[in-house]
């Protein structure tokens, strides 16, 4: 499981998140920031797949650079070398920013894909050097909402500027939102990439793959 900016909103993470060997923060924050930006998981075929998380800089608070970082980690447990599989999840703002760790890690990691935005975007796709990329993987939430919160005080808040309460999780039908990925055995690179889309409000999305 993979984080974010919203890491350390609650108090009690601090030491879950230093404690959970599959929980993944941000390898860009600080220099003595609890928990890990990585994590090499064993599959349950025998494999090791590398998770890595990464926070953008634009639009977002300027933490380390997030380039520096994923070389630091690409580079420490390398594709087809030291993991079958390596993912890297970019959680950021800006699309370009997305694009552009899409193809620093190219021919490096079977996937990069974007969180934070909450929406899925339609470019999925294998780059020149076999990455699979997707901008946004889109959020598991209610969609009939304000990035899956109700959408009462975010629209008070719009036009009027003044809060008058918290967000609230809207709690209707969620849909689950991702992305697929079929890796080659031999090399760890991607052979074929296609968006994940089950229940709630979301034209559902199977992957053909899947179905073979």
């Amino acid at each position: 499981m993979t984080l974010g900016n919203h890491s350390w909103d609650q108090r009690e993470a601090l030491v879950f998140i230093e404690r959970a060997d599959r929980l993944v923060r941000p390898a860009n924050y600080p220099r003595g920031t609890p928990g890990r930006g990585a994590a090499l998981v064993e599959t349950k075929n025998g494999k090791h797949a590398l998770v890595v998380n990464a926070l953008g800089r634009v639009f977002m608070t300027p933490f380390d650079d997030p380039f520096a970082a994923l070389e630091r980690e690409l580079g420490a447990c390398p594709l087809g070398v030291a993991a079958d599989a390596i993912v890297v999840d970019f959680h950021c703002e800006a699309s370009s920013e997305k694009q552009g760790v899409g193809f620093f890690c190219d021919g490096r990691a079977s996937l990069v894909v974007g969180t934070h935005t909450h929406v899925p975007t339609a470019d999925h796709q294998i780059l020149s050097g076999g990455t699979a990329y997707m901008t946004d993987a889109g959020m598991t939430g209610d969609y009939d909402s304000i990035i899956g919160m109700q959408k009462e005080e975010p629209l008070r808040r719009f036009t009027s500027g003044i809060p008058s309460g918290r967000f609230e999780p809207a709690a209707g039908a969620a849909t689950l939102s991702g992305v697929a990925v079929e890796t080659d055995d031999a090399t760890g690179l991607a052979l074929k990439i296609a968006p994940v889309r089950v229940g709630g409000r979301l034209e559902p999305a199977t992957p053909r793959f899947w179905l073979s």
